[in-house]
Parts: structure tokens; C-alpha cells; sequence
């Protein structure tokens, strides 16, 4: 792998860890106000943007990369006083890193590629089931919108920390 093709697969592998803190921080939220219906379904995604988050770590580090640390806090991109506006922004969360997976899936290769893959088609179908909408091409959505800016880029309002 040429030092260019890794420099993007580090950039593209701290976008992702970064989306899944954000995930992580917002799905306690999701948490908080969803209702015992959908109480299994939130757990369940907070647990496994939590694996997700910690394998990141570790493939950072494998690459010779120090991880990007957690925000203390995250600003919302709305208020989530009830269980609907928490179902919103879990869809939400989920296209956000479906969106960070897809960039990643395009920077990486081999085993790392299949695992980002897999990693977007899980998040497409959570946003799915939390939106009851889909798109053609999960992940791609905000491209095209122009909220995101590739792998180093951001959605301010699912991951910028809350300013005190």
C-alpha cells in the first residue's frame, strides 16, 4: 500500500471513530426518551456502535495513528424531548455514520473494506427501521446534499461539541 493510499485509510478510519462517538454519546440520548417498545432497539445499536467505536481504536492504532478522542459532549441537531423526536435523531446518527462507512469502504482495501462495508449496510438498515424511509445509495445521501465533505468532513450538527 502506497504511504498516500494509507494516509487516506487513517483519515478515513478517524472519521469513522469520530462518527461513532458521536453515535455513541447520541444514542444515550436515544435512550433517554425512546419508549419501552423500542428500548431493545436502541440498546442493541448503542452496543454495537460501542464495538464498532472500540475495533476503531484498535485499527488506528494498528496503523500507527493516535485515536481521535470523544467529545465531552455533542450538540444535537434538535431538541429530543419525546420518543419521535428520538427516533428521528437515531436515523439521523445512522445516516450520519452510514455516510462515514461510505467513505471509508472507498479509502480502504481487503478485510478493512469488507468490515466498513458491513458497517454501512448496518447502519442503512437501523436508519431504515428508525425513519421507515430508505435511499438508493445509504451513505452517499448527505454527498449529494451537500452536508458532508468526504471522509474528513463532518456534520456539524452530529458531531460538534456542545460549546459551554
Amino acid at each position: 500500500m502506497s504511504e498516500q493510499a494509507s494516509e487516506a485509510e487513517l483519515t478515513a478510519l478517524q472519521a469513522a471513530l469520530a462518527a461513532e462517538h458521536a453515535a455513541v454519546y447520541g444514542y444515550g440520548v436515544v435512550g433517554g426518551r425512546i419508549g419501552a417498545r423500542r428500548r431493545t432497539e436502541a440498546l442493541a445499536a448503542y452496543d454495537g456502535h460501542r464495538a464498532r467505536r472500540d475495533a476503531l481504536v484498535r485499527e488506528v492504532r494498528d496503523l500507527g495513528g493516535e485515536p481521535v478522542a470523544a467529545s465531552a459532549a455533542y450538540a444535537l441537531p434538535f431538541r429530543v424531548a419525546d420518543a419521535a423526536a428520538a427516533a428521528r435523531l437515531a436515523a439521523g446518527l445512522e445516516e450520519r455514520v452510514a455516510g462515514v462507512y461510505a467513505d471509508l469502504v472507498r479509502a480502504a482495501s481487503g478485510a478493512r473494506r469488507g468490515a466498513a462495508a458491513a458497517a454501512l449496510r448496518e447502519s442503512a438498515v437501523r436508519s431504515v427501521r428508525w425513519s421507515g424511509e430508505s435511499v438508493a445509495f445509504p451513505g452517499l445521501a448527505e454527498r449529494s446534499s451537500g452536508e458532508g465533505t468526504g471522509a474528513a468532513g463532518t456534520n456539524p450538527s452530529a458531531s460538534a461539541p456542545v460549546s459551554r
